[in-house]
């Protein structure tokens, strides 16, 4: 009987090693199809490779501006803006005490900071020492901001009506307002400055309208759009396309600069605030408070393809876009830290987790 037993635990045994060497067999033939299948799978075109941390940011972020090797965030929840030191990629300094914080602006030129507020001035700050130098009034608020190193101006989105809406001037080295500016009738949100040519394109989303502003002539044109909610937009002033993000109903729409006529008007993400065109990969960068990314792929200057939608966080709907100078070039090697573009999105915090910058890659 003693020996049936110990036949019958001899044969269990050898049982049981069968069985495990065939399932470490069957799991690594399935680990290795996993590999396979997700090899095949395309790389995204924006790949989330940094974050950077900012624990005392408070409530929802507003518009970026770069250079001088920083980056400047408008923390609005916080009334405050945070300097990202791009290169090492860390939080360099909080200016504090900046009510409404809505967009930023930079001069290399001066080494000034201009932030936006919509409590009705643009607070100017030493770009060393980050040291407030003065404000300028802006009645009905600030917004959006461009710098034109040519002029050395800042162009500010201003006015919160259609009496006040208009596009002013802040001559960079002498911080003075100029006397020049652009009534629109209804307040402006983005806009963009041709650097080649004269003009000025503004979303006026209360009227459902794209302003367009010749520097030269001082002539101001309007185009209609049928669909509503016109707050973020981008340039490529090469192809004569214009990128304007709408709300209702959520579109990426493609305007030809040339004519005003609408090109194209594809279904994108919910609640963006911000657009970037990447002139590189002739791609369009839609970040939304739904959670994701929108990138569109352009196939030529009239047709364009969802390419993907990359996921974020709810909220995260304001970002910039900053490629080096060798990005603009697609042959050759692009090595970590060359070449390479970088996206930067806002995320606000969620609970326990604190506010943070993300830092995408742009890939072909």
């Amino acid at each position: 009987m003693k020996k049936v037993h110990i036949s019958f635990a001899i044969l269990l045994l050898t049982a049981g090693w069968a069985i495990l060497i065939l399932a470490q067999k069957t799991s690594g033939q399935q680990s290795s199809t996993a590999k396979k299948a997700a090899a095949t799978e395309p790389d995204r075109p924006l790949v989330l490779t940094e974050t950077i941390p900012l624990e005392g940011a408070k409530g929802r972020f507003d518009h970026f501006a770069s250079g001088g090797g920083r980056l400047f965030v408008s923390e609005l929840g916080s009334n405050a803006v945070a300097v990202i030191e791009t290169g090492g990629r860390t939080l360099a300094h909080t200016i504090t005490d900046v009510p409404d914080p809505q967009g930023e602006a930079y001069s290399p030129e001066a080494n000034k900071i201009f932030t936006a507020s919509g409590r009705g001035k643009v607070y100017i700050f030493d770009g060393k020492s980050y040291d407030l130098i003065t404000t300028v009034d802006f009645p009905g608020g600030a917004d959006n901001m461009r710098y034109d190193a040519a002029t050395k101006r800042v162009y500010v989105g201003c006015g919160n009506n259609e009496k006040t809406g208009a596009i002013g001037m802040i001559d960079a080295m002498t911080n003075q307002r100029l006397d020049e500016e652009y009534k629109l009738g209804g307040e402006p949100e983005s806009f963009q400055l041709e650097t080649s040519g004269p003009n000025i394109y503004v979303n006026l989303p209360d009227l459902k309208q794209i302003a367009v502003i010749n520097r030269t002539t001082k002539a101001i044109t309007k185009w209609p759009l049928t669909v509503e909610g016109n707050f973020p937009m981008a340039l490529d002033e090469a192809d004569h396309r214009l990128f304007v993000g709408t709300h209702q109903p959520p579109r990426m729409v493609v305007m030809d600069t040339t004519s005003g006529r609408m090109i194209a008007a594809l279904p994108s993400v919910q609640d963006t605030d911000d657009l970037y065109y990447d002139a590189a990969f002739k791609r369009i960068y839609m970040p939304g408070g739904e959670g994701f990314i929108y990138v569109f792929q352009m196939n030529d200057a009239d047709r364009y393809t969802l390419l993907a939608k990359v996921p974020t966080a709810i909220g995260a709907k304001t970002a910039g876009h900053f490629g080096s100078p060798a990005s603009t070039s697609r042959s050759g090697p692009r090595l970590p830290g060359k070449g390479f573009d970088r996206f930067y999105l806002a995320v606000p915090a969620r609970g326990s987790e604190p506010a943070e910058i993300r830092i995408y890659t742009a890939q072909d």
